[in-house]
């Protein structure tokens, strides 16, 4: 209970945001392509991204773009899924 009343939200989601942009370039990646997945963990991101304060905003907002671009990527190489 005292490791409840110690953890800052804040510090969850860039931990969450950072699993989910771990999660999306693996998903991106030629061996475990699964556009789908990875749609949805930028997605997530994104969410995660919106809530955070400017600081911690920036880096990660540029994360999301890098995703993005990955994925446009990977959709023209490896077939259609639904755009970002």
């Amino acid at each position: 209970m005292e490791e409840l009343r110690k953890a800052k939200v804040e510090e969850l989601v860039v931990h969450s945001a950072s699993l989910f942009a771990s999660l999306a370039y693996g998903k991106l990646s030629e061996e475990a392509r699964d556009l789908e997945q990875a749609r949805l963990a930028i997605e997530a991101l994104k969410g995660l991204v919106a809530v955070l304060p400017e600081d911690d905003r920036r880096d990660l907002q540029q994360v999301v773009a890098n995703l993005q671009l990955a994925y446009a990527g990977a959709a023209a190489s490896g077939g259609s899924d639904r755009p970002l």
